[in-house]
């Protein structure tokens, strides 16, 4: 097929588009390698600040609180900024993917904590008074009972926060994080072809986040087959 034949008004250029393919597809694995680790932090973190926002005890309380409001009321990038940029003046020092997996991680926990809070709360109290009935400790009620039903519930919106992680990805360029975005920019300095390169970038983004979306769908037919199992007489 001769690309070159296709016209896109200047605004693609598709034989270009072909040969940097291979070299922006290079920062795929980064890109991804980013996103799971920072989805896996803010998993952990997350459920830890929900049960801390969501406990009687002030000490837990406010400084979950603290932290959420903070997290999701600055700039993901201001905060990449800092850690890479910032700390070093301190005698802190990252590597660039170390710092973008710290910022993304721990600016998700801040959204997932919310979402795994909003679950938990949405499982009927009586199930928490009917473990305690049967003389269930807090930790057994909560990982036998609550946090089953809750994680069902919490798929959907966990996975739209994967998504976003991986779109942020791309600001990991401005640290020199070498993901598809970073490489997209340089092959942009030397073509001065922008455009076909932020239209590649935005077809390949696609497509994974299409499959982080056929996941969302298996895991949610999974864990309803699961509960199906658990509520059987």
């Amino acid at each position: 097929m001769n690309l070159s034949a296709f016209n896109f008004g200047g605004l693609f250029n598709p034989v270009l588009a072909w040969e940097s393919l291979p070299f922006v597809l290079g920062g795929l694995p980064v890109t991804m390698l980013i996103a799971i680790v920072s989805m896996g932090m803010g998993l952990i973190l997350g459920l830890f600040l929900a049960l801390a926002r969501g406990s009687n005890r002030i000490i837990l309380r406010w400084p979950a609180r603290i932290y959420i409001s903070f997290m999701r009321g600055t700039p993901i990038l201001v905060f990449l900024f800092i850690l890479y940029f910032g700390l070093p003046v301190v005698g802190i020092k990252f590597t660039a993917i170390v710092a973008a997996c710290l910022g993304f991680g721990l600016n998700s926990a801040a959204y997932i904590a919310e979402i795994d809070r909003s679950s938990i709360n949405s499982i009927d109290r009586g199930q928490w008074e009917s473990a305690k009935a049967l003389n269930m400790s807090y930790l057994k009620t909560l990982r036998k009972i609550i946090l089953p039903q809750a994680t069902r519930i919490a798929i959907p919106p966990l996975t739209n926060v994967f998504m976003d992680i991986v779109k942020a990805t791309s600001l990991a360029a401005v640290i020199t994080v070498p993901e598809m975005f970073q490489k997209a920019q340089l092959v942009t300095g030397r073509e001065f072809d922008a455009m076909t390169l932020y239209i590649l970038v935005a077809l390949i983004y696609w497509p994974v986040c299409i499959v982080i979306s056929f996941f969302q769908d298996r895991l949610e037919v999974r864990y309803s087959r699961f509960l199906s199992r658990s509520n059987r007489p």
